[in-house]
């Protein structure tokens, strides 16, 4: 239908609605081209959309995406901390790192838990959910016991055999699962509390393993 009429004067005038309210009559004016592609489009786009994204799963979603954008911020914060060497700050950080401590929990599946058992609760090896540490309750005293080992206690040097960056990720789950109360094996070593398990402005003591001293 044409938006326009001629009129008894010749010319071309708009169409007034049969429907009127409170004395307001609406005129039947075609919307502007512009307008008209810009709805066209955005219902493609829309549709497009939903089959990438929802329907065939091609793309990342929102959240996917927002744990990409977290993923890079968070390591791009880890090399900041790491810059002057590895220390308890940047270990505790790769603790709250999903990727990392999914590294470091099949590592400690394939290699610890003859020691420690699955949930760290000890066995021939300290429990490592207590509070209880042999050799020191810090990031970097755990670190330390898995590279060097304990070897009068049985704790290899896991060091040679993982290499740093895996020893990095078993020491991040390591600390995921402190002070998760696990019953296992009686305590071993000293009792610290949490608030001294934080990690310091200084070099930390060498000291305990994935779990103590095993």
């Amino acid at each position: 239908m044409s938006d326009k009429k001629q009129g008894d004067d010749g010319y071309q005038h708009d169409q007034v609605l049969s429907h009127a309210f409170d004395g307001i009559e609406e005129y039947n004016n075609r919307l502007p081209n512009w307008w008209l592609f810009t709805l066209y489009a955005s219902i493609i786009f829309a549709f497009g959309y939903w089959l990438y994204y929802e329907t065939f799963v091609v793309g990342p979603g929102q959240e996917a995406a927002y744990e990409q954008v977290m993923q890079k911020a968070a390591e791009a914060e880890l090399a900041r901390a790491s810059a002057g060497g590895l220390n308890d700050e940047s270990l505790l950080m790769m603790a709250g790192m999903p990727d990392k401590v999914a590294e470091g929990a099949q590592i400690f599946k394939t290699y610890c838990v003859a020691c420690h058992l699955e949930k760290g609760q000890g066995s021939v090896g300290p429990n490592l959910t207590d509070e209880f540490w042999i050799h020191g309750p810090k990031p970097m005293n755990i670190h330390e016991t898995v590279t060097n080992g304990v070897l009068a206690k049985g704790m290899p040097q896991w060091g040679l055999q993982l290499g740093p960056k895996r020893v990095e990720a078993v020491v991040s789950f390591v600390l995921t699962i402190k002070n998760t109360q696990v019953p296992g094996k009686p305590p071993q070593g000293e009792r610290h509390a949490a608030e001294d398990t934080a990690p310091e402005d200084s070099e930390a003591p060498a000291g305990d393993a994935p779990g103590g001293d095993a």
